[in-house]
């Protein structure tokens, strides 16, 4: 049986999670003059010792893959720590028929510690992809009432880029790109053949000084952990500020339970299990910010039920959990000969890739609705771990041989991966699941998912368009499962990098699950309104993914922050004026 020991202290704002939302919100909150209390489900993160991105394979025991070679990918020691396909004691489960996986991390600073660092603007008809196209719903908000918040966040955290005025994929402010490596020279030029917009890309990764954080050395090495701070993550660049105006006092190993009402029918405080004791413990605040990630934010907000919200607190539209979207994933590969013998140069750049394709058909008619942009990254890479470990099931021989074939094949790949908007539909959500808890006596999720047919014709587009880049290029698509995964793969599962060529991705794989406490201005159809505040308890506030109306071609992560900011901002105002707890 779990104690509970209550705090007494209330806190102007209490934050649940330190990733991009979260820590967004610390920042703003905290320099605005509020005290914060943050939980964080993970220990601290300290660069200097958590980071290995200087770190060769043979310094660490097995060569940083375990016993048998097993770790590959996220979950390695050689990566930045503490990210999760399968966290022990704390599962999820799936519904009969549906396949979902779910990526977490349990440290300060969250996914951004994982991410690829592609921060990609969402484009004005993204905001009104019913009003385009008939399919789904439109935001509350527009782009033009978002852009100053992008602008706010880029001048901020620093991200490269170019201005091309691309429909729909809308310039920013930008840090000069770096320069194209010798493979993305080589895709441009049958881009341009195919008529495929092909552009420097939009990375958060310095290429100057910028707020005390160096420019990029071009480790390419950014999977890892930068512990130059010059890639972004929150733990580096949103929290020490607000931990700085000491206002900030931040509760590690603390697994939220449940936001509690008060007899005022406002939020009071948060429970959450001290994972280190075991101890149940209750942190009080005027208000509540919940930014754990989408689906950790939905099962927190599922768990919080009194009389008053049977089915969850802000939940009595019934959408919570609902809505539930990841973006369409799909790869190819191709082989190039004529980067075989190349002599051995530096070829690192960033860690990522330096070109991407942005959407090119936008307004026109295609076989299916919206749209994806492509990832794309191989070469000289500095071989991760595990890079070579298929390579005796394509070539035979050992010894001299064997090296010689690796030498031969090395830098001669390139993959591609197309990233695409899923529009919501009925079959995929989650939910509590009846009867299954964590280790912490908390009831876990269970997924539901199943793709449309706009989603498969979309994976089908993007394996036919990858096939005419590899092949305009003078490649051949690869048929082996891809055993080294490009650059800009930095953020997806391994099992996708694994995958046969051709599927699609399995939903969650691609991390840019969304969606599950939608924003809107109607209270019986959505959860927030157009602050991202609870329309029925005004001092709950959501700041990650789950707020979001459509799941744009574009990874989530700058929105996130964009919409805190601009959340975090009109709270600060409500507080001003005595109109939260």
């Amino acid at each position: 049986m779990l104690e509970v020991s209550q705090r007494k202290k209330v806190y102007d704002v209490c934050i649940i999670g330190s990733g991009a939302g979260g820590g967004t919100a610390a920042k703003i909150l905290t320099e605005g003059g509020l005290s914060v209390v943050m939980l964080e489900a993970g220990p601290r993160l300290n660069p200097d010792t958590d980071f290995k991105e200087h770190v060769w394979p043979y310094q660490l025991p097995h060569r940083g893959v375990g016993v048998g070679g097993t770790q590959r990918g996220l979950v390695t020691e050689f990566m930045a720590p503490n990210g999760f396909w399968d966290i022990p004691g704390e599962p999820y489960t799936t519904a009969p028929g549906s396949s979902f996986r779910w990526f977490r991390s349990r440290i300060e600073g969250g996914r951004t510690n994982h991410w690829g660092r592609i921060a990609l603007r969402f484009g004005p008809a993204d905001f009104r992809a019913h009003s385009t196209d008939g399919m789904g719903d439109d935001w509350p908000i527009t782009y033009e009432e978002l852009a100053p918040y992008y602008d706010k966040v880029e001048s901020y955290i620093g991200v490269f880029g170019s201005k091309e005025n691309v429909p729909n994929a809308p310039d920013g402010i930008f840090m000069p790109p770096p320069k194209p490596r010798c493979t993305e020279t080589l895709v441009k030029k049958a881009c341009d053949k195919l008529h495929i917009t092909c552009i420097p890309s939009r990375l958060a990764i310095l290429t100057k000084a910028l707020n005390g954080r160096d420019a990029c050395h071009y480790c390419a090495q950014c999977g890892r952990g930068c512990r130059t701070a010059s890639n972004f993550s929150s733990s580096q660049v949103m929290i020490p500020p607000a931990a700085e105006t000491g206002r900030l006092t931040m509760i590690a190993n603390a697994m939220a339970r449940e936001i509690v009402l008060g007899a005022n029918g406002k939020a009071e405080a948060v429970s959450y299990v001290d994972k280190s004791t075991k101890q149940e413990q209750r942190v009080y605040a005027r208000s509540i910010v919940v930014a754990a990630s989408a689906c950790e934010s939905a099962r927190l907000l599922l768990n919080s039920r009194s009389s008053s919200f049977p089915n969850g607190i802000a939940n009595s539209s019934g959408v919570v959990g609902r809505y539930l979207t990841d973006s369409v994933g799909s790869d190819l590969v191709g082989h190039f000969p004529q980067l075989e013998g190349m002599p051995a140069h530096n070829h690192d750049g960033v860690g990522g890739m330096h070109m991407y394709m942005p959407w090119w058909l936008f307004g026109k008619k295609n076989e299916f609705l919206r749209g994806y942009h492509i990832e794309f990254g191989g070469g000289r890479d500095m071989p991760g771990v595990g890079g070579f470990q298929h390579v005796c099931e394509e070539h035979e021989g050992y010894g001299a041989s064997l090296k010689q074939a690796c030498r031969k094949d090395y830098g001669t790949y390139i993959g591609f991966n197309g990233r695409g908007e899923m529009i919501p539909n009925e079959k995929s959500f989650c939910e509590i699941d009846p009867s299954v808890k964590d280790q912490w006596g908390i009831p876990v999720l269970r997924f539901h998912w199943g793709w449309g047919e706009n989603e498969i014709k979309m994976s089908d587009h993007m394996q036919q368009t990858f096939r005419q880049i590899i092949e305009g290029a003078g490649g051949t698509v690869a048929t082996f499962r891809r055993h080294s995964p490009p650059p800009a793969s930095a953020g997806e599962s391994l099992a996708l990098r694994q995958q046969p060529a051709g599927r699609i991705s399995e939903g969650g794989e691609i991390i840019h699950e969304l969606g599950t406490v939608r924003m809107g201005d109607d209270p019986k159809t959505s959860a927030l309104n157009r602050w991202c505040q609870a329309h029925d308890v005004k001092n709950v506030f959501v700041a990650d993914a789950a707020p979001f109306v459509t799941n744009p071609d574009k990874n989530p992560t700058l929105t996130i922050m964009a919409l805190s900011w601009r959340t975090s901002e009109y709270l600060l105002e409500q507080a001003k004026k005595g109109e939260l707890g």
